[in-house]
């Protein structure tokens, strides 16, 4: 990884002084149990969301949380992050250990792991300003297709009911069964001026999710 710092340097368009942290970026615990990567992916983490929820903030300033928090979900996924990794050819400075000899795409955990380290490690080294533009920088694409956005029923719901009676859609719970170790749950539903709609799920958001679908299909609302 040393020899190959230059290298790094070019594709981020930066200058590393630190090149022990940069180096610990980019270990994986596979290849040292202890000097590794993952308290600087915890810190990454945050400092990505910050960036990017500041930059979602910024372009839809007429959007609703809701909203919102559906396109950060997408933009700090692990799929994302992985994708911009492997796109930006930075796998190939990853450090891994002998059980875990060659890197692949699938290998998404490590990608977006190791993607946020490497984010923790230039907000140390350089500040937030330096990283803001980074992180801009790597996923631009991605924020441009932010503004494509399919959102799920309960949020759907709730925007349309806000929005036309200032309330919240009403869910209850109705039942539970099934054996224990694996439940079904059974919610329902009601806006302003509609009857009681229910949906059932493995979990109480899944079930909620179906009883809102059945609401705005029997209502048509788009």
């Amino acid at each position: 990884m040393n020899n190959n710092l230059n290298q790094l340097e070019k594709k981020l368009n930066i200058k590393i002084k630190n090149k022990t942290l940069f180096l610990r970026a980019f270990t994986h615990k596979s290849s040292n149990s202890i000097l590794n990567n993952e308290k600087l992916e915890f810190l990454g983490d945050r400092v990505i969301g910050l960036i990017l929820s500041k930059k979602l903030f910024d372009l839809y300033p007429n959007e609703t949380e809701g909203v919102l928090d559906k396109r950060f979900a997408k933009l700090v996924n692990k799929n994302t992050c992985a994708s911009i990794f492997w796109s930006l050819g930075l796998n190939e400075f990853v450090v891994l250990g002998d059980s875990k000899k060659n890197l692949e795409r699938k290998d998404e955990k490590i990608l977006s792991d190791t993607c946020e380290a490497l984010v923790g490690a230039i907000y140390l080294e350089k500040g937030f300003s330096a990283t803001e533009k980074i992180v801009n920088i790597f996923w631009k694409n991605e924020i441009k297709k932010s503004n494509i956005t399919i959102i799920d029923p309960k949020t759907k719901l709730q925007e349309f009911s806000l929005r036309h009676f200032n309330k919240l859609p009403e869910y209850s719970k109705i039942l539970k069964k099934g054996p224990h170790h694996k439940p079904t749950f059974v919610v329902s539903v009601k806006i302003t001026q509609s009857k009681s709609y229910s949906g059932e799920g493995k979990s109480i958001k899944v079930a909620q999710q179906n009883a809102a679908k059945k609401l705005l299909s029997a209502m048509r609302i788009k």
